[in-house]
This record gives C-alpha cells, structure tokens and sequence, in this order.
C-alpha cells in the first residue's frame, strides 16, 4: 500500500530536495499546494523545532496521511544566531534572497575570515492527524563569504562557504549539495525512519 506524504511547504527549492531523497520508497508525495485549507500556519515559535512542529501539526488535522514540516535557516556567530527562525524574512515582510543576502554581507563587511563561521539548521516533524511520531534534526557547518559565489541553489547558498570542499553551497551541484547540507543530513535520517516501515 502506498502511503500518503504531506510535505508541508511552498518552498519549491526545499520540495525538489525531498523528492529526490525520497524517491525510492513507495510514498506519494504531495505539497500544501495541493491542500485546500482555509488558512496557513503562521511561523512564531522562537526556535525551528518550535516551528516546525507546530507547522507538522496544523497542517496534519487537515491530511489524511502523514505530514512532514521542516522549519530550517542560518545561524551565524557573530550576529549572535542570527537570522534564524527569521532567515527567509531577515531583510524584512516583502524579503528575497537577494535583499536578505546583501544585508547579510552588509552587516559582516567588517568582520574578519575568523569570527564568519554560520552553520545552517534542519528540524523535521512528521505526525499524523495531530500526533508527533518523529523529530530530526540536520546540521552543517561553515563561513559566510565577503561576496556571492556560484549560481545553484537558492536562500544563502551563494554566501556559504563549506570549508571541506572549498566551495559555497551554490557552487555545487545539487546532488553534491544534497549529500552533505544539514537538510540532506536530515533526509537521510528521515529515509532510515521512514524505510522501516514502508521499503
């Protein structure tokens, strides 16, 4: 029997990475595009996990299988975690890749190679008509660069430097990126999880 998977987001960068890791087991995939509900989850928890979960949950009461949300974003030392939880919005209500890039290399043109490290944070919640059944978490770690490398990817890929390929995360090529980036981290965890029950 093949089960039903709510991947709960718009993100169409984040639903290409997903398919593909997920491609061999016997899930239907489905996005809240799909979804006709009358309204959206509205992201103000103050740590991904929070947000996740609570996105995992919404979303769930209104889907008939399980629901996979993933809340993940940058964290950078030096601006003291952030953007965080507001990575997709830290330039501001209307922000796009490009605005919250150039703030970030705006507020770091000063700061030396040494105090740039930033890693980016993965957190996944399945569930299933409003129970948790899984949380995993995916990390890697890096630089921020003084300026925009590579074309691939999307969010703050081109200003992610990752140190053991000597590349940013827009530099590589999507399958490179995707075995090493903390949501790839994360999906592979997410495929162990899910095989055991649907391979």
């Amino acid at each position: 029997m093949t089960e039903e998977l709510l991947l709960a987001t718009t993100n169409q960068g984040k639903i290409r990475e997903m398919q593909v890791f997920l491609a061999e087991l016997p899930i239907l995939i489905s996005s809240i595009q799909n979804l006709r509900v009358g309204s959206s989850f509205q992201e103000t928890g103050k740590s991904f996990k929070e947000n996740a979960r609570g996105k995992s949950l919404f979303y769930s009461r209104k889907w008939e299988g399980i629901t996979l949300a993933e809340d993940s974003g940058l964290e950078i030392d030096y601006l003291k975690g952030a953007p965080g939880v507001i990575s997709a919005r830290f330039s501001g209500p209307k922000a796009t890749d490009k605005t919250n890039i150039e703030k970030i290399l705006d507020l770091m043109k000063e700061v030396e190679q040494e105090h740039r490290k930033a890693r980016f944070v993965s957190c996944m919640v399945l569930s299933r008509k409003a129970n948790l059944i899984k949380t995993i978490m995916g990390y890697v770690e890096g630089y921020i660069t003084f300026q925009k490398k590579g074309t691939n990817g999307f969010g703050y890929d081109p200003i992610f430097f990752f140190p053991p390929l000597q590349k940013t995360f827009a530099e590589l090529r999507p399958e490179e990126k995707n075995i090493i980036s903390h949501r790839g981290q994360a999906l592979k965890k997410l495929k162990s999880f899910l095989s055991l029950d649907y391979s």
